[in-house]
């Protein structure tokens, strides 16, 4: 009675088994206090659908429909979809495999010496089996847990993946949106500039005729006119390409987009506020590093078991008949069960080369990881400091542009009056021409760094938008993972 107690004990154990490697622990982040360049009137925006404090209709259909059709995030929901089958698949070894399996066999052997003996001695002999087999494979050192492991960090690190895929979308939609209101402002302005300069041209000519102006007056309104106009064909080509892209991201074929609000009655989103430790929890790459960190942590584990040995069950229970009817009725039944015992005693290195290698590949990710952290507090530093300076450029802009608008206006009285060349005049239209445009295109890059401060912040706004694609993957619970045998 004792010596069975003892056995069942030491069976117990045998089971109950340990796991190898190094469990995780998130890496010390020495993260900064706070951003370099966040406004004090910052506010708590990062959860809410910040596109939609522009105000602009078009804009906010075009990111639904994006989000709804775009090829990206499709893929990158398969993508996620593939690493659950490969959890569930790798998991399944920690459970005994069922299977069935039947055989027929008919052989025909050179007499026996006995066969004259016995009566009916059956030659050739059949021979059917059918039973039912099981086998499994004890996971003693965790090897098998390690995989689930690594497998369930990389089922989230696809997860996560896929949300980073929505945030650059969203942010890709918006920005190219921004652009192509921008594009056509400067094509207006390009149009009422070259409105301008037509009327100077036909004046001039007509004066030229009745001998009131010189030629030159006629040639130099008319290579103003002909600036201006080189840069309408320009703006234009942009504006189809960006249509294209823009036509591309929301899932339709290249072709026209819609507009909605101009560039000047768009509203600018307010600032964001955070603190630089949240990045860790809010923006899916960072979220995605850590996972694929976690899963090369768990690899160590998996490679270390394979210095132990591995025990493996198989067992087998059925009928055997050599009358194909009589197999399921028959008295006869087969039954076997077995243990088999496989581990290394010399590898040459290749097991301390994977081992090695999940070590190296840990490392990798780490330092990955720390990287991933320093440029995503680097994208919001840049992201708030660009969008403070824009606004800074954009008033000095304005400035600009009253100025030379006065410029111009004074210009054009003096050689009406007399007391100034018309170089005057046009040396001060050519000065504001590209100052209007450029007045444009700081404004749109204004709403741009809108854009780019929310992508970088992370926030809650990516998983409101997720709901929006119609369609998440459904990514395996924490019960899905097997909790840690001790």
């Amino acid at each position: 009675m004792a010596a069975h107690r003892r056995a069942c004990l030491l069976a117990a154990a045998a089971l109950a088994g340990c796991t190898l490697g190094p469990d995780y622990r998130r890496p010390e982040i020495a993260a900064p206090a706070a951003f370099q360049y966040e406004p004090k009137d910052a506010a708590a925006t990062a959860d809410t659908l910040w596109w939609q404090q522009f105000h602009d209709p078009v804009l906010d259909g075009l990111i639904t429909e994006a989000l709804a059709h775009n090829t990206n995030v499709q893929i990158a929901a398969a993508n996620v979809e593939q690493a659950a089958a490969l959890l569930t698949q790798t998991r399944s070894q920690l459970f005994p495999a069922l299977g069935v399996g039947a055989g027929a066999q008919r052989e025909r052997t050179r007499e026996p010496a006995f066969a004259a003996l016995i009566p009916n001695y059956p030659n050739p002999a059949s021979a059917y089996q059918a039973a039912l087999q099981a086998s499994w494979e004890l996971d003693l050192w965790g090897r098998i847990r390690r995989q689930s492991e690594a497998a369930y960090a990389n089922v989230l690190a696809g997860a996560e993946a896929r949300r980073g895929v929505i945030l650059t979308l969203v942010a890709q939609v918006a920005t190219s949106y921004l652009q192509l209101r921008g594009l056509d402002a400067q094509l207006s302005v390009a149009h009422k500039t070259l409105d301008t300069y037509k009327e100077s041209v036909d004046l001039f000519t007509l004066q030229f005729q009745y001998g009131q102006v010189s030629q030159m007056n006629v040639a130099q309104a008319q290579s103003q006119y002909e600036t201006a106009a080189a840069q309408i064909p320009l703006i234009e080509s942009q504006i189809a390409q960006t249509q294209s892209s823009l036509a591309v991201l929301i899932g339709r074929d290249p072709g026209p987009i819609a507009r909605g609000k101009s560039m000047y009655e768009l509203q600018l989103p307010q600032v964001p506020a955070g603190v630089p430790s949240a990045l860790l929890e809010r923006r899916p790459d960072l979220l995605q590093a850590e996972q694929q960190l976690i899963a090369a942590n768990a690899q160590i584990g998996a490679a270390k078991a394979l210095y132990f040995p591995t025990i493996s069950l198989t067992g087998a229970f059925g009928n055997a008949s050599n009358e194909l009817s009589r197999l399921f009725s028959g008295p006869a039944r087969v039954w076997s069960y077995a243990g088999t015992l496989a581990g290394p005693i010399f590898s040459f290195g290749a097991v301390s080369g994977q081992v090695a290698q999940a070590e190296a590949a840990q490392q990798a990710a780490l330092l990955s990881y720390r990287l991933a952290i320093r440029n995503a507090f680097a994208d919001v530093d840049n992201a708030l400091v660009a969008n403070q300076k824009l606004h800074e450029q954009l008033d000095a802009q304005r400035k600009l542009v009253a100025a030379l608008q006065q410029y111009t206006e004074l210009a054009r009285l003096q050689y009406d009056g007399g007391y100034a060349p018309y170089s005057t005049v046009l040396q001060a239209e050519q000065a504001l021409f590209p100052a209007e445009l450029n007045l444009v295109s700081i404004r749109a890059q204004l709403f741009g760094s809108a854009v780019n401060l929310y992508k970088a912040m992370g926030g809650g706004w990516v998983a409101r938008a997720d709901e929006l694609t119609g369609s998440t993957p459904p990514t395996p619970p924490a019960g899905a993972l097997p909790p840690p045998l001790f």
